[in-house]
C-alpha cells in the first residue's frame, strides 16, 4: 500500500469523524437538558428544572412539563450570547469545512492537481479545527460557570447541575478538533511540500570576477610610470656606455 492511499484512508476516516462531530455539535442546539437540578420539597411530586441557551424548562413526576422562552435577549448576560456566538461559528465553519474536504479529497477526484486537492483539503482541516476551538471554549466556559456556581457556599440561588447537553458538545467539539488537527498536518505538509519543490535552488558562481575600483587604477598609475622612467634611465646608460667605448677605440686608432 503506497503513502496516497494511506493518506486516502486516513482523510476518509477523519472525514466520518468531523461529521460526526459536526452532528453533534448541532445536535446540542436542540438539547434542552444544559443544566438541571431537582427539587424534592414535596413529599409526593419532585419538580425538575433544565434549561440550556435559549429556554428555562420544568417537569414533575407526573410527567408534565412546561418550557419557557427567554423573553428579552438584551436582558441576558454577556457570557449566554458569547456561547451562543461561538457554537453558531463552530456550525457553520464546519459546514464549510465538509464541502471543502469533499472537493480536495483523494477519493473524490472534484478538484484539480494534487497540490490544489492538499491546499483546499488543508483549508477544510483549518475550518474543522477552529470550529472546533469554538465549541470548546463555548462549552466549556458554561460547565465551569455551572461547577463554580455549585461549589460557591454564598450562592444563594437555585444551584445546578451539567447536563446531557454539554458532555454531547464536549464529544462533538473533541472530534471536530481532533479530525480538523489531522487533516491539517497532513495536506498542509503535503502541499507546502509540493510548493517548496517547483522553487529552483539559487546557483553561486565558483569563480569570482575582480573588477578594478577608481582606487586601484590610482595605484597602479605610479607604478606603470615608474616602469617607464627605469627604462629609460636603463637605456640611457646603455647608450653612454656605447659612445664611451667608442671613443677609446677611436683616440687608440689615431695614436
Amino acid at each position: 500500500m503506497g503513502y496516497r492511499n494511506v493518506v486516502m484512508y486516513m482523510e476518509i476516516g477523519c472525514f466520518v469523524v468531523c461529521v460526526s462531530g459536526w452532528i453533534l455539535v448541532c445536535s446540542t442546539m436542540v438539547t434542552d437538558i444544559w443544566t438541571w437540578s431537582e427539587v424534592g420539597s414535596i413529599v409526593l411530586t419532585t419538580s425538575n428544572y433544565y434549561s440550556n441557551l435559549w429556554k428555562d424548562c420544568i417537569s414533575d413526576s407526573t410527567g408534565v412539563s412546561d418550557c419557557k422562552g427567554i423573553p428579552s435577549m438584551l436582558a441576558l448576560n454577556w457570557d449566554i450570547h458569547m456561547c451562543r456566538a461561538l457554537i453558531i461559528i463552530c456550525i457553520i465553519l464546519s459546514f464549510f469545512g465538509c464541502i471543502l474536504v469533499l472537493v480536495g479529497m483523494k477519493c473524490t477526484k472534484l478538484g484539480g492537481s494534487e497540490l490544489a486537492n492538499s491546499r483546499v483539503t488543508f483549508a477544510g482541516g483549518m475550518n474543522y479545527l477552529i470550529g472546533g476551538l469554538c465549541a470548546m471554549v463555548a462549552f466549556s466556559y458554561y460547565g465551569h460557570k455551572v461547577n463554580s456556581e455549585f461549589q460557591n457556599p454564598f450562592f444563594v440561588e437555585q444551584k445546578f447541575e451539567l447536563g446531557v447537553g454539554l458532555f454531547i458538545g464536549w464529544a462533538g467539539s473533541t472530534l471536530l478538533v481532533s479530525g480538523g488537527l489531522i487533516y491539517s498536518i497532513f495536506a498542509g505538509r503535503e502541499g507546502c511540500r509540493s510548493s517548496t519543490e517547483k522553487i529552483p535552488a539559487l546557483k553561486i558562481q565558483d569563480a569570482y570576477t575582480i573588477v578594478p575600483t577608481k582606487n586601484s587604477l590610482i595605484s597602479w598609475a605610479p607604478t606603470e610610470s615608474s616602469e617607464s622612467r627605469k627604462s629609460r634611465s636603463t637605456r640611457g646608460s646603455s647608450i653612454s656606455a656605447v659612445s664611451s667605448a667608442t671613443r677609446t677605440t677611436t683616440t687608440k686608432a689615431y695614436v
